[in-house]
């Protein structure tokens, strides 16, 4: 029936590659090439050195509880985790051979079929084993198998199965002598501690990793423990714990340098570094992954020379070293012995050449992973790689055609790529296997959908929904949903095309934690693939929630696209950090603006494809909303425009012209209303590129904003437990460095510190200082934990980048990257930090999504309030701006934004630094109270 379908698409664009992770919701898990014996009898050993092929076939039960390393190799290109390299050949012949009535030999077929990607039939064969070992009466290899059945179950989503097979399994070895069985005891623990995770229980898993830990110290298992300690890594950081996972991984790296040489250790080096890779520490990731590489050349390990090189090619990508990463996956190739892992290098190579549109490159590979990927063996994984081929001809052809009219991909149609994906589902439905079924559905779905054929493309999504429901999937759940969404938005369902968005959104939320790092297995160019495949989704959402109100405002759809461009704001940083942010108690600024003497508004630009809507919550009001007809890509040119000429002095009259473009955008059509209702406070969330650019500079025709209101960032809806520092007594740690450290050239000195921190204390604020020398990391951390300081005053370079590792301040020794602000400003523990200044920081040039990090910077820090500039200001007119802003503050009678404004405006007054450059540059973020 599908097959029949594929013959009636013609001429589709390419469809977005969507992620897919093989291997169940939060975890990364490695079915390692190796398998390690723990004796448990010489005789049984003994036994199985008759033949070769019966060593093989016979090998002792304990060999099969494949190492767990739960963040494993990340693959780039769609594919599960690496499984054994055995062709199909070897492994119908092992499975031929095998005497299905031998328990231990249905339990290497079971061994052999889960390797292959065959859960289904993994699950038949090791439940016929289960029941051999029963009759038999053998308890110990029962629990052994019972684990492995719960692994393969776990692949299937099926989790209730797992969840009782492993049960059973514990039960069965804690009647055991646990001292003659502690490592049988600790690998099945391992495996219920990765169905834990699996399911969200996070701190169970911990919890679990924890006694195997401890399990594999008393059997001097150093291997073992270095498992556990990565997967409590995983589990530290899928409960937000950052800095404890790092920690960890840390502690892993100096257990791992006291180990010799051996394939366990670079197994394990290679784990480490995926799983610092995933947590952005790019640098200690790829020496890891060098280390792993040379042990394995030195062991003459083929497979994982392979795995090390693949693995070093996801960190060259990440890093944007595209050649470096397509010189490493050309070294795959060529090293290692696994077709699979040969096919996945491929694949990622080639959408790094697609992503290029190195087009004559790309027809001279298309042909060799053509060739390939029928010879893969019958299993998910090779299911998952036809998939991405398919979708990669797909936006070769698109690519092509819109690059040029040249016609040597004539050759590729769409009909090749519907062909794939039927067959693909007909492969899954062969092995059993749903999730892959399900992906395939998708994808064809999405074929149909680039065609126009809305009723096949639905037929298709929503028989991928059923199955993937019941599998426990939500990575592919929600872009099923999304799918279903615009397929009904196109046929003017509007109120199912609603419903359907908002399960996309749901499942997207209960993925808040995981869905960044752990997207299947994993695409690690996760910036991109985030605007490309979880930004959309809300964008979307929220344009159709608007445009259902058909000119007729309501509040409560309003509210929910407001809510709705939260909870992207949200995941745009979790997605920054790798990580869930702004954790812990909240209260909604409505609440604030509702109150008796609230005099701020809040405005909720959000950019849409054609236009450009403006919510606005005002004092006592419902919320309203209005609009401009303009397309998505006039707004963003002409706020780049604009951003680039504020910095300019000299360019006063554009800036003017320019800035009143976006003040009618935003504000002419409310600008009555805010003077009838007394407002004299404007907090602004902004959305996309107009958070690169200072409210404060907009103009009316007569008067920038900055002169008719004091004027506030947040970044998201909610701010944590707010309170006026006005009422506090101010003390404040600064700390300054004049001269940028070494390797830091490109920063200029900031002679002018010491007359800006003497503004401070002579503003009558009670100070502490770390200067040049005294100014480093642990100094900073260590004043922070020794005293109760409200406000902290860094007057240092800084750099905001939308790329986490680009995000940092300087201190004397170095830079501090804002990964590690939230150790640094929360270490005290007892007050939290009302007040951030960070004075001399500015947005990375040419980085239209810098102010991710300047947001990243604020959240992580933890404080209430902070203060930082969009670029690199004058160092005279920083120090006066900052000496007026103390002494407004100081006075103890106005909020913080107003402190701020009243500053602005000293500068904008003085004959020197009228220009919008010199003041407008500082913002507030964050609780402007």
């Amino acid at each position: 029936m599908v097959m029949a379908k594929t013959t009636r698409i013609f001429g589709a664009n390419s469809v977005k590659a969507k992620r897919q992770k093989g291997l169940g919701r939060s975890v990364f898990f490695l079915c390692c090439r190796i398998f390690y014996p723990f004796r448990v009898g010489q005789s049984l050993i003994l036994e199985t050195q008759k033949t070769a092929l019966a060593h093989f076939l016979s090998l002792p039960f304990y060999f099969l509880i494949a190492l767990l390393c739960i963040i494993g190799s990340p693959v780039l290109a769609k594919v599960p985790s690496s499984i054994n390299s055995s062709s199909q050949l070897s492994i119908n012949r092992l499975i031929s051979l095998a005497v299905t009535t031998d328990p231990a030999s249905l339990l290497q077929q079971g061994k052999v079929l889960y390797s292959a990607g065959n859960f289904a039939k993994a699950v038949e064969v090791l439940q016929e084993a289960v029941q051999a070992y029963k009759q038999q009466g053998d308890n110990l290899k029962l629990a052994v198998t019972l684990s492995n059945l719960s692994l393969a179950y776990q692949q299937l989503g099926a989790w209730n199965q797992a969840q009782q097979a492993i049960k059973e399994s514990l039960d069965l070895l804690k009647g055991q002598d646990k001292n003659q069985n502690l490592q049988i005891f600790a690998q099945s623990l391992d495996i219920q501690g990765r169905l834990q995770l699996a399911m969200g229980q996070s701190e169970a898993a911990l919890a679990t990793w924890q006694q195997t830990e401890e399990i594999y110290k008393q059997a001097e298992n150093q291997s073992g423990v270095v498992r556990s300690l990565i997967n409590q890594a995983q589990a530290w950081r899928t409960q937000g714990f950052y800095p404890r996972a790092v920690k960890t991984l840390d502690l892993v790296s100096q257990t791992l340098k006291s180990q010799p040489d051996s394939i366990e250790k670079t197994v394990s080096l290679r784990s480490l570094g995926d799983a610092l890779l995933v947590l952005g520490d790019l640098k200690k990731s790829r020496q890891a992954l060098e280390e792993s590489l040379r042990i394995a050349q030195n062991l003459q390990s083929g497979a994982d020379i392979g795995a090390s090189l693949f693995s070093l090619g996801n960190n060259a990508r990440k890093q944007q070293e595209k050649q470096q990463a397509i010189a490493y996956y050309q070294q795959t190739v060529a090293a290692s012995p696994s077709p699979l892992t040969k096919i996945q290098a491929q694949l990622n190579q080639l959408g790094l050449l697609i992503e290029d549109q190195q087009w004559a490159k790309v027809q001279s590979l298309l042909p060799l992973i053509e060739s390939q990927l029928d010879q893969l063996p019958l299993s998910r994984a090779s299911i998952y790689a036809h998939v991405n081929y398919s979708q990669s001809l797909a936006k070769v052809k698109s690519g092509v055609l819109q690059a040029s009219r040249n016609n040597y991909y004539s050759g590729i149609s769409t009909k090749d790529s519907a062909k794939l994906l039927a067959s693909a589902i007909q492969q899954s439905r062969s092995l059993g296997d749903k999730r892959a079924e399900a992906y395939a559905l998708k994808s064809l779905g999405g074929l149909y959908e680039e065609t126009r054929q809305w009723s096949e493309a639905q037929d298709l999504t929503r028989q991928g929904l059923a199955l993937v429901q019941s599998s426990n999937a939500p990575e592919i759940t929600y872009s099923l949903e999304w799918q279903l969404g615009r397929l009904l938005w196109a046929t003017k369902d509007i109120n199912g095309a609603i419903a359907a968005y908002d399960a996309a959104v749901e499942t997207l939320q209960s993925l808040r934690r995981d869905l960044v790092v752990n997207k299947d297995v994993v695409n690690q160019d996760i910036q991109f693939n985030f605007r490309d495949s979880v930004e959309p989704v809300y964008r979307q959402s929220v344009e159709l929630l608007l445009q259902s109100q058909q000119g007729k405002p309501n509040e409560k759809i309003l509210e929910k696209a407001r809510d709705r461009i939260e909870a992207l704001q949200l995941a745009e940083l979790d997605d920054f950090f790798q990580e869930a942010c702004l954790q812990g108690q909240k209260v909604a600024l409505d609440e604030l603006v509702d109150q008796n003497n609230s005099k701020a508004a809040i405005l909720y630009p959000i950019i849409l494809r054609d236009e450009l809507q403006v919510i606005v919550k005002i004092p006592k009001q419902s919320l309203q909303s209005h609009s401009t007809k303009i397309s998505q890509a006039e707004v963003e040119k002409l706020l780049v425009e604009l951003r680039r000429n504020l910095v300019n002095p000299t360019a006063t009259k554009i800036v003017q012209t320019q800035s009143q473009e976006v003040y009618n955008w935003l504000l002419k059509p409310i600008e009555l209303q805010l003077q009838k209702s007394g407002v004299d406070t404007l907090v602004f969330v902004l959305d996309g590129p107009l958070r690169n650019l200072p409210m404060a500079a907009l103009y009316d025709g007569q008067q920038y904003l900055v002169e008719k209101y004091a004027i506030a960032l947040s970044v998201g809806l909610q701010l944590l437990d707010p309170k006026p520092l006005v009422k506090q007594q101010l003390r404040a740690l600064t700390a300054g460095l004049t001269q940028p450290p070494p390797g830091f050239t490109k920063f200029a000195p900031l002679l002018a510190i010491k007359s800006e921190f003497d503004g401070i204390t002579k503003a009558g604020v009670a100070t502490t200082s770390l200067m040049d020398g005294n100014f480093k990391k642990k100094n900073l951390e260590s004043e922070i934990s020794a005293a109760s300081f409200n406000i902290v005053h860094l007057a240092t370079h800084g750099q905001f980048s939308s790329r986490l590792e680009d995000t940092f301040i300087l201190d004397f020794d170095g830079q501090i990257n804002v990964k590690d602000f939230d150790t640094l400003f929360r270490s005290q523990g007892k007050t939290i930090v009302e007040l951030l200044v960070l004075s001399a920081c500015q947005t990375a040039a040419g980085d239209s999504r810098a102010s991710l990090g300047l947001a990243g910077a604020a959240v992580r820090a933890g404080a209430r309030s902070t203060i930082a500039s969009l670029w690199q200001i004058d160092d005279e007119s920083t120090a006066m701006f900052v000496s007026a802003f103390y002494r407004e503050l100081k006075s103890g009678k106005i909020t913080k934004a107003e402190a701020v404004h009243r500053a602005q405006l000293q500068l904008l007054k003085h004959p020197n630094y009228h220009a919008p450059s010199f003041w407008s540059a500082y913002v507030l973020i964050g609780n402007w109270l």
